[in-house]
């Protein structure tokens, strides 16, 4: 019986999901997560390589998989490869748009050309294929768009302001779209991840200072894995989610919550 509750309430079989930045890291944990709750995955990033990597990996584990290397701020290519995948039977219900860019540094330094480098593959990625995958949930009356923010979306720190800028503007765009198509059966939610321990983080575990500040800052003591992030997309893209729209939900060990 308890198996049979958690297949109807967190299975997702018959879901197809589209994951953007799914090669390593974070996407790729998200990917191998919903794969074993039983959704088909289509693994997206900029390396057509990375991506057959990914997949194979991904087989290997019992799961259904292709690939499919864009870059989610070209919008051309994007609508291009979401209507390559319809036509090949791989037509996305589910979207996660976790393909991101980061640069820190002041920003009296910051060029507007790495500003606007960080709105291009974060906002106008998650509008690019947020456009993309919408038609087709309209028709069907269902989807699932789980978008990723931050915590530097409700808090900051020096040499971010790109980023928590981009991460801001998804949560708001995370509520508009909850909005807008909420009554046409398809939810959208963000996450906001504290930190995780991924190759995108590198240069801050590599500071002691750092660590320190984190061990000091999260209730929980340590750095998130990307195993503790997944789980929640589960969530958001399954039957257990279902009534949840236009929530950012933060996964940061506590960070936010400690004065």
């Amino acid at each position: 019986m308890a198996a049979d509750y958690l297949t109807a309430t967190f299975g997702l079989e018959g879901r197809t999901a589209l994951i953007t930045g799914a090669a390593s890291g974070l996407g790729y944990s998200i990917a191998c997560a919903l794969g074993q709750a039983g959704a088909r995955i289509i693994v997206n990033d900029l390396s057509e390589a990375l991506c057959t990597e990914a997949v194979e990996k991904l087989n290997a584990q019992g799961i259904a998989a292709c690939g499919k290397a864009f870059d989610v701020s070209d919008a051309n290519s994007v609508n291009a490869a979401v209507a390559h995948l319809s036509q090949d039977g791989w037509q996305p219900n589910v979207l996660v748009s976790n393909a991101g860019n980061q640069s820190r540094m002041p920003v009296v330094e910051q060029s507007p050309e790495m500003w606007q480098s960080l709105f291009n593959v974060h906002v106008n990625g998650a509008f690019n294929c947020a456009r993309a995958v919408l038609p087709n949930m309209i028709e069907k009356g269902d989807g699932r768009i789980i978008l990723m923010s931050s915590v530097a979306a409700l808090a900051s720190m020096p040499g971010i302001s790109a980023y928590a800028a981009a991460k801001g503007a998804l949560a708001s765009f995370t509520r508009s779209l909850a909005v807008e198509y909420g009554g046409k059966g398809i939810t959208t939610n963000a996450l906001a991840p504290g930190f995780v321990r991924t190759k995108f983080t590198v240069a801050l575990q590599e500071r002691d200072q750092f660590n320190d500040f984190l061990h000091d800052s999260v209730p929980l003591g340590r750095w998130a894995q990307p195993e503790d992030i997944a789980p929640a997309v589960v969530y958001l893209a399954s039957r257990a989610g279902s009534f949840v729209n236009g929530h950012l939900l933060a996964i940061d060990g506590g960070l936010l919550a400690q004065m």
